[in-house]
């Protein structure tokens, strides 16, 4: 063989190595750690962050692989999940909320998080500042908790003659505090009674309901939690069972016959949160990510719900809703 046949076939092998190579390497792993089960998270959080990864340049199955880890409305599963993810050795964890946040962080130092969460994650202690949030960790912030205050006005606005308004959140969650803060200054603010109800499983849900029965309270706060999200078509029929103005934290209540809602967009948030993924995917590093502030929030109105319920919406009300549901 003559020697330029000899260098040109060692130059075509060397051209060809690095893409052979690189089709023999593993599909980077997401972790993704809820709260929630299969069936409730596919509904909408997992097709929006699917979404978001697209947008990035990944897709499931294709060019990346998602490992999921679902503790079905149990939080102290949380961190066992958690520590499970981390010996996959998982390239990114996806925490969708404060809870699986603290238990991916406690999890790892090294793999880098990124969270969904309705409450200030810098006053939480999750990172320490939004700009430069530092270690292993970013995401995005909601607004949520801060305003269940709001809510109250809102459904008070609706019902004007209900004197005791109560509210339903869940126990576990460390953004319970400033919630029931919020709402009690509310409360205090209108001059009305409020009560709060507490929830962290199903059938504490039932009872939470009976118990607003026997308060004869004239509406109900829902919590943003995402247990409460899982659980919102549980919630949503009870609501109709017991005939109670409810306003919620997202629209995929009044989408399922919840009266009204007023929050961010769940949906869209799932999707930054998946953009944010493919980054750290390309090898961002969650430290040089500033977390992301959603602030944006939108007011749904379920009509056909507040008809079956007598209700008329006030038209200073109607006229402000980003959304009515006929």
């Amino acid at each position: 063989m003559r020697r330029r046949e000899v260098i040109g076939l060692l130059g075509g092998a060397a051209a060809t190595l690095p893409l052979k190579v690189r089709a023999e390497q593993p599909m980077p792993v997401v972790g993704w750690l809820s709260i929630g089960s299969a069936e409730a998270d596919n509904a909408f959080r997992l097709t929006a962050l699917r979404q978001g990864l697209s947008e990035t340049g990944y897709t499931e199955g294709h060019n990346v692989t998602i490992e999921y880890r679902w503790a079905d409305g149990h939080y102290g599963r949380l961190p066992t999940l958690a520590a499970d993810l981390v010996d996959h050795q998982v390239a990114v964890i996806v925490a969708p909320g404060v809870p699986m946040a603290f238990a991916a962080k406690a999890a790892t130092s090294t793999i880098p998080i990124v969270f969904n969460q309705g409450a200030d994650p810098v006053q939480s202690g999750l990172v320490a500042s939004l700009n430069l949030p530092g270690g292993n960790i970013t995401g995005v912030a909601v607004l949520t908790a801060e305003l269940s205050g709001k809510r109250l006005d809102l459904v008070h606005e609706l019902v004007p003659t209900a004197a005791t308004i109560a509210a339903l959140v869940n126990p576990t969650n460390p953004v319970t505090e400033p919630e029931t803060n919020s709402l009690d200054e509310a409360t205090r603010s209108l001059g009305l009674r409020s009560h709060i109800l507490r929830a962290s499983t199903p059938s504490e849900i039932d009872a939470a309901f009976g118990k607003l029965v026997e308060l004869r309270a004239g509406a109900l706060v829902v919590s943003g939690d995402p247990f409460f999200t899982n659980r919102r078509e549980q919630i949503v029929t009870l609501a109709a069972h017991h005939a109670v103005p409810v306003i919620y934290a997202y629209r995929q209540y009044t989408a399922v016959g919840g009266l009204m809602s007023y929050g961010p967009d769940l949906a869209d948030t799932y999707r930054l949160v998946g953009i944010y993924t493919g980054k750290i995917l390309k090898g961002a590093k969650p430290v040089d990510l500033p977390v992301e502030q959603v602030t944006k929030v939108e007011l749904v109105i379920n009509l056909k719900t507040a008809k079956t319920l007598g209700l008329t919406i006030p038209l200073t009300l109607a006229g402000r809703a980003d959304e009515v549901i006929e």
